[in-house]
């Protein structure tokens, strides 16, 4: 441990304001931002301190090109200025000296005192994740003064990229630990992800004990279109303890370094009872932010569908749902039944609209160019993209958002239609593998049953012909899951992943599957980010490739 850094005559009290922001919405984000700082001097804060890019929301991505886009961050920092009266505010926001040209982009926090501002501290690590790309954006930044508040110093750190660094030369806190802080406040816009939690609080509370100094992480909380911000803000202090923010919503927190924090027990929640609540929250947020009050779903009866209806339900509440049953000549009359009850459970609304006279319809348009060939793929999917239609028709007629109900596996390895089951505004579970589909029902029955039993102990079928059922086409889930994870979330190599223990054949042709399914996946609808490497902005991979891998 290094000392001499926390000094204990340190004497502030520093609200935390863990902001939900909108992409653009300058107006309403100012808004949410006065109130905070309201609530601060209300509780005799000396400081205000918001997310990462708390101005603009994040991620805007190519907004950031448009002048007028940066001009308006600007104007809306002018007016946040005029609230640090009697408070010091340290705020997130794109910033450009120059935005009329577009030149030199910063993430910055923004440092207001006596109506002025003081300081700026732009982001020096750029996100190399999957999912931002920062380096496309902003300008870099090598430059690291601490800034001095009330004869305090301050350590202001953007962004929590440095988590991930290995090199410590590149570390912003060991930049900053020469200059000797008080106190660092790193403001961050952090993903959720299953296990990135953890690696933060690892992360601040080594920081934390290093420099024996209190760090405060301000993080961004709120739902980007696929993007997830579970907030759970935190101050790390030198003896390991740690106060922790909620996740999944807002929250205001003033830390008065005179007297500590109560201290905030690691959650007991297991990893499938988070990702619970962030589809929950990720679907709550992708209406609200759309303006949407209603969602409609196909209800096959089957694992999936049930499941995404419990969370839209769960979600916008019951009476926004709506449920259409499309049975088939295939379907099972157990199906339709376990269809009915669940929406009865949920007190969801449901229709039954057949689908058979449409597929006989079809059938018989099509004979004559089809001729005599054999039943296969063509009629299965002509089944899917009716019931496609029907619920786009649906969506079109009474402005419901189609939710789209395909999970992780069958989307890997293009077990799914386009312009059928594919269809829809969001993809709720698209990033969770069967196997975590099946967890997840079991989380949510854990009480009652909500799901009937029935659709999580039956085989998995598409019912689309006499007597399918998924393992016709596909390996056994729980093998199939532990490819496709160690094949797209660990990007191991075939070879690798034969050589954990797993067939050759059966790796060879998941692999293959994967690959050639790339195109479906690019015109799928977004998907809800729940694990480290998801299908859409998380996986960014051509479509036309020679390269067997």
């Amino acid at each position: 441990m290094e000392s001499g850094f926390f000094l204990m005559s340190l004497y502030m009290k520093i609200a935390i304001c863990q902001l939900n922001p909108q992409i653009g919405n300058f107006d309403y984000n100012f808004q949410k931002i006065n109130s905070f700082v309201e609530k601060a001097k209300n509780n005799n804060a000396d400081i205000a301190i918001f997310p990462e890019m708390s101005v603009s929301g994040y991620p805007p991505f190519d907004l950031l090109f448009y002048n007028d886009y940066i001009q308006k961050s600007n104007d809306t920092l002018n007016k946040i200025s005029q609230l640090a009266k009697d408070i010091t505010i340290i705020v997130g926001s794109p910033y450009s000296n120059e935005p009329e040209t577009n030149n030199s982009i910063f993430n910055s926090a923004v440092v207001f005192q006596n109506q002025k501002c003081v300081s700026q501290i732009h982001k020096t690590v750029f996100a190399q994740n999957d999912v931002f790309d920062d380096y496309r954006y902003f300008s870099g930044n090598n430059e690291l003064p601490c800034v001095n508040i009330d004869d305090k110093k301050l350590a202001i750190i953007v962004g929590g990229d440095f988590w991930q660094i290995k090199n410590d030369y590149a570390n912003p806190f060991e930049v900053y630990s020469k200059q000797k802080p008080d106190i660092f406040i790193n403001i961050s816009a952090s993903l959720f992800g299953v296990g990135q939690f953890e690696n933060k609080l690892k992360a601040l509370n080594h920081y934390a004990e290093k420099y024996n100094a209190p760090i405060i992480n301000i993080n961004m909380a709120g739902a980007q279109t696929e993007l997830i911000f579970d907030g759970r803000s935190m101050i790390a202090l030198p003896d390991g303890n740690n106060k922790i923010l909620n996740a999944f919503e807002e929250d205001f927190f003033v830390y008065d370094t005179n007297n500590p924090p109560d201290i905030t027990k690691q959650s007991q929640k297991t990893d499938i009872a988070l990702i619970h609540d962030a589809l929950i929250f990720g679907i709550k947020e992708y209406f609200a932010k759309l303006g949407i009050k209603k969602a409609a779903l196909g209800l096959s009866g089957g694992l999936d569908s049930a499941v995404v209806a419990y969370l839209a339900s769960e979600a916008i509440g019951s009476d926004n749902v709506d449920a259409l049953l499309m049975p088939s000549k295939f379907s099972s009359q157990h199906s339709i039944d376990d269809a009915v009850g669940l929406a009865k459970n949920l007190k969801i609304n449901y229709e039954i609209i057949s689908i058979e006279k449409s597929f006989d319809t079809f059938s018989e348009t099509l004979k004559p160019y089809f001729k005599n060939l054999p039943f296969n793929v063509a009629e299965e999917n002509i089944q899917a993209r009716i019931r496609g239609l029907l619920l786009m028709a649906w969506s079109n007629k009474f402005g419901n958002l189609v939710l789209n109900t395909s999970n992780k596996s069958e989307a890997a390895v293009g077990y799914g239609t386009l312009y059928g089951d594919m269809c829809g505004g969001l993809s709720v579970i698209g990033d969770l593998y069967k196997t975590q589909v099946y967890q997840l029902a079991n989380f949510i029955n854990r009480n009652k049953e909500i799901i009937p039993k029935n659709t999580i102990t039956k085989v998995p079928s598409a019912e689309l012909r006499p007597n399918q059922k998924d393992s016709d086409s596909l390996p056994d889930y729980n093998i199939l899951d532990e490819v496709l994870r160690l094949y797209i979330e660990e990007m191991q190599s075939p070879a690798d992943i034969i050589s954990r223990g797993f067939d050759k054949d059966i790796v060879a042709r998941v692999c293959k599957m994967v690959n050639a399914n790339e195109y479906k996946r690019y015109q799928a609808p977004p998907v809800l980010r729940v694990s480290s490497k998801a299908f859409g902005l998380g996986r960014k991979m051509p479509l036309i490739s020679k390269l067997n891998i």
